[in-house]
């Protein structure tokens, strides 16, 4: 009788405390995992099974952190949150405020990371090039005050397939560094994002990147280049490995597209740098610093093709003629800028109209040049046209996502 009347409430005392149900683990469902301190953080990642949710309740979570192996499976991928969304966990400081090796079905949302020596969120493969993490979505994630001197990056992700990055949000990271740094990544999305203030590149990526999107966001005061299409890559780092490339085919990134995102302030909105073949599309650009776009060659190994086959089209340009470098277009030694092709690009110089035309590369084939594009108020950041605007159809309103 005594048995009888303990087990209950044992059964009760643990199910308070956050312990899954017996029955819920004899049936195999999903354990939610509500977390306060990081003790309880990091007990509950090394236990999370697929489906699983870890939970962090607002307040400060002092780094780093450090997970390896987490794998949730398809359709059950464990997902680390904020339990409330109005009120994200803050994870501070350390060399890194969060790292993750080896992972994959994994799904990261609602997170504040702050104050990190050299990286802010890191997610790589663990060194093995041949086994990716993948299956990664970031969503709601915001990264600030990284660095702030050298290369130091808001995220860096290195060698993941399949993975998304979605209302995300990177402020003042490294001066040497990247917003996001893609080094080897496949398939992936970075969309409805904003970078503000930042230091070498917003979003970069090289290293072997091939088929990634970079869309629909907001590039705010971002340093010297906004997207780094392309890169220089240590021999080693590349994935997949520089052997395995095609011998006289080798590149830093590979089928890129970068399409209604808005630019402003920065020095070059795009540039193209070991490129074989890239896209930028219907993208809003606005008084950039020096150029709208750059050519480069920084890897000169054997087999790498020079930056080639890169698509301009649809792009509606705003620049002042004192900000404004080799008409527009810098271009590097040991590229191939005659394979580039400019299409329906609409340019305006607003403070000389009669010099809008840009010099490039290539004969643009129907651009527009010299109209006012009538913002409704560019100088607070609305970059919607007027009625009657003679941009219309160009820059980052004219896609759908």
């Amino acid at each position: 009788m005594k048995t009888t009347r303990l087990l209950p409430g044992l059964l009760l005392a643990l199910v308070g405390a956050g312990v899954a149900h017996a029955s819920s683990f004899r049936e195999g469902k999903p354990t939610d995992h509500h977390v306060r301190t990081p003790e309880e953080f990091r007990r509950a990642v090394r236990e999370a099974k697929p489906g699983d949710r870890i939970l962090l309740g607002a307040g400060d979570y002092q780094g780093p952190f450090f997970f390896t192996n987490v794998h949730g499976e398809q359709g059950k991928p464990i997902v680390i949150a904020g339990d409330d969304p109005r009120h994200p966990p803050h994870i501070r400081g350390g060399a890194e405020c969060l790292h993750l090796s080896a992972v994959a079905w994994l799904e990261l949302r609602s997170l504040l990371l702050t104050d990190a020596g050299d990286n802010g969120l890191n997610i790589d493969d663990g060194g093995k090039v041949e086994v990716p993490s993948h299956d990664i979505v970031l969503n709601r994630i915001e990264v600030k005050n990284i660095g702030p001197e050298g290369n130091r990056d808001g995220i860096k992700l290195s060698g993941l397939d399949k993975f998304s990055l979605v209302n995300c949000t990177v402020e003042r990271w490294g001066s040497g560094g990247s917003a996001i740094d893609m080094v080897g990544c496949h398939r992936g999305t970075v969309q409805e994002c904003v970078f503000r203030q930042g230091g070498a590149s917003a979003v970069q990526m090289k290293g072997g990147c091939a088929d990634m999107r970079v869309t629909h966001c907001l590039f705010e005061n971002y340093g010297e280049r906004g997207v780094n299409i392309g890169g220089s890559t240590g021999m080693p780092f590349f994935r997949p490995p520089v052997a395995t490339m095609p011998a006289n085919g080798r590149y830093e990134a590979h089928a890129i597209t970068v399409d209604q995102c808005t630019f402003t302030g920065g020095s070059t909105p795009v540039a193209f740098v070991g490129v074989d073949g890239a896209r930028v599309e219907a993208n809003t650009i606005y008084l950039p610093q020096r150029w709208a776009l750059r050519i480069l060659q920084e890897t000169r190994g054997e087999g790498f093709v020079p930056s080639r086959n890169g698509v301009f089209e649809k792009n509606l340009v705003v620049f002042r003629s004192d900000q404004w470098s080799e008409g527009g277009v810098n271009i590097g030694s040991g590229t191939a800028p005659e394979t580039f092709r400019f299409a329906r690009n609409f340019w305006y110089c607003v403070d000389q109209p009669d010099r809008s035309r840009p010099k490039l590369p290539t004969p643009e084939n129907q651009g527009v040049y010299g109209h006012d594009p009538l913002f409704r108020d560019a100088a607070h950041g609305d970059f919607r046209l007027k009625t009657g605007s003679s941009a219309q159809g160009f820059g980052a309103e004219i896609l759908p996502h």
